[in-house]
């Protein structure tokens, strides 16, 4: 017996042509149930729903919703499919189980995305869907993450990351894998030979987009509104979101973005430059000469050794890249520019970072590099602020932290995310931004991706993100789901309701208001974000694009 959500009205599902949901009950007779005859009931009683390549089976989920895992929205990118487009998935006929996550992409092993990274591999385009109750009763908006990982290492199956809780708060969410490093954004001249739109690399960004495209087709099956996305994630994840908003393919298939710790000011290579990169790469490996000759002899390599040689030969040929390229395709222009133009979509944006970010542990030199990079002929005041010109190590601040760890963050971070919503507010977009600083145990815990656990109600005991939290931290995470699924329902974080919450006043330029999320004041409204660097990483920042660059950064 099929079950459909009740508004069978919906406006959406005529123009995406959504398939209705199924539900498989088993007539069994109560004198005949035994143990075997239960098992057999209960996994039949889990939802099947109907996809554009076929039926899949979720799992009915504790406390009501359902989830389904490792779902294919593209083929397998192997053999002839790696380095293309990604494809539409080959349709099945039986029943495909939707129970666990699909492995990740293939990376680099390291401490923080050792869980993340078991039993990576190339066929890794697999995405996973979280509904807050089942059947679905009414269209609820969507929330598509993007993890981070520098656009090299994680994936959507970590533990901190299930999209359970969140999705109780009357969202659906989706989290997807994405190609990464030397699979997911390597360019070459033989590869956009051979493409019908004359471009190559940002293969990670064209998977994004196709999962934004399996969601535009089917997420009203599973009660989602595909009318009502929003792109959001973190670090990479975030600088992602922010140049698929940028590029003129992603209209219509994003009504929101929310980026966590990752502003698109830092620099993008050009097609020609990045091509030049794996020519070089490619030579590192013996390949021929011939462009053509030499994509057949590097997709003949195994993926584990591919993956090695891009980190092993990374020193000597610069590359290849893990970030997205300025393709003319996707990516017509650095995001920088289209924000700083009004040429991005034009729908509302939450954007922020943590208070500390990243521990650098910087000596001078470092410091100095740093600066020297972001601010130009604008340094000896940015040397000043930092009070390098009185220490050897500048000055420290309570909050910030040593004046290496400030100037890491101001300038990868905080003034981005400011020169940012100063754009997008000047150009008329509905802009929020945030601070996020809970003083919870741990030094970890307060830096670069600490939010994210807090964001999907997961504050968990073990694992890289592992507690211990408290009950003061479990009321601050209760507050950002909040707001976050506000603003995907809305496109305002005050609505439909804040409960007793202060309210999130739209960023301006001139007050600069942003919120605070502090355990010791509760979410608190402030102003003007470390505004005396801020305005000079800006005023450097203008130059150089007045001049047709893009700021440098030491990674």
């Amino acid at each position: 017996m099929r079950g459909a959500p009740n508004q069978a009205s919906w406006s959406h599902r005529k123009k995406q042509g959504a398939k209705s949901v199924k539900f498989l009950n088993m007539a069994i007779s109560t004198a005949l149930l035994s143990a075997a005859a239960v098992v057999t009931y209960a996994a039949a009683s889990n939802p099947v729903v109907q996809v554009t390549s076929g039926d899949i089976r979720g799992r009915l989920l504790p406390g009501g919703g359902a989830t389904f895992k490792g779902v294919p929205y593209a083929s397998p990118p192997v053999g002839e499919l790696r380095w293309r487009d990604p494809q539409p998935v080959q349709t099945w006929a039986e029943i495909r189980e939707a129970g666990n996550f699909g492995p990740p992409c293939t990376q680099r092993i390291a401490d923080w995305n050792r869980q993340e990274a078991q039993g990576n591999q190339e066929d890794c385009l697999y995405l996973n869907v979280w509904t807050p109750e089942w059947p679905a009763e009414s269209p609820k908006a969507v929330m598509v993450w993007l993890h981070g990982g520098g656009n090299w290492g994680g994936a959507a199956s970590v533990d901190y990351m299930d999209g359970t809780s969140l999705s109780r708060r009357g969202v659906v969410v989706v989290s997807i894998n994405y190609r990464l490093g030397v699979f997911g954004f390597f360019a070459h001249p033989g590869l956009t030979a051979e493409s019908s739109h004359h471009s190559s690399g940002n293969y990670g960004l064209l998977d994004q987009l196709a999962a934004l495209q399996w969601v535009r087709d089917n997420i009203a099956s599973f009660g989602g509104d595909p009318e009502r996305v929003t792109l959001f994630g973190q670090s990479a994840g975030a600088i992602d979101t922010a140049y698929l908003a940028a590029s003129p393919l992603a209209k219509g298939l994003i009504h929101q973005t929310i980026q966590q710790s990752g502003p698109p000011i830092r620099p993008k290579a050009s097609l020609a430059h990045a091509e030049q990169q794996g020519v070089k790469f490619a030579a590192s490996l013996n390949a021929p000469a011939d462009a053509a000759a030499a994509v057949q002899f590097l997709r003949s390599l195994s993926g584990p050794d591919l993956q090695e040689a891009a980190l092993t030969k990374l020193q000597d040929t610069g590359g290849p890249p893990n970030d997205p390229l300025i393709d003319g395709y996707l990516m017509p222009k650095d995001a920088a520019f289209s924000f700083r133009e009004g040429e991005e979509l034009s729908i509302p944006m939450i954007v922020g970072n943590n208070a500390h970010e990243h521990a650098r542990g910087y000596g001078r030199e470092d410091i100095l590099r740093v600066i020297d990079l972001n601010f130009g002929e604008l340094a000896p005041e940015a040397v000043a602020y930092y009070g390098l010109d009185k220490s050897k190590l500048g000055n420290g601040d309570p909050l910030y932290g040593p004046a290496g760890d400030q100037a890491s963050a101001d300038t990868r971070h905080r003034c981005p995310a400011v020169a940012e919503s100063i754009w997008r507010s000047s150009n008329g977009r509905p802009t929020y931004q945030y601070e996020f600083d809970p003083p919870v145990a741990g030094e970890k815990l307060t830096r670069h991706q600490a939010e994210i656990g807090f964001v999907f109600g997961n504050l968990l005991t073990t694992g890289y993100l592992g507690g211990p939290y408290t009950n003061a931290d479990r009321k601050i995470s209760a507050q950002i789901q909040t707001y976050w699924t506000n603003f995907a329902k809305t496109g305002n974080p005050n609505l439909p309701s804040l409960d007793g919450l202060p309210e999130w006043p739209m960023f301006n330029p001139t007050t600069r208001p942003y919120l605070r999320f502090t355990q010791r004041d509760g979410p608190v409204v402030r102003e003007s974000l470390r505004r005396e660097i801020c305005d000079l990483y800006i005023e450097a920042l203008e130059k150089t694009l007045a001049a047709g660059t893009a700021a440098g950064r030491l990674d």
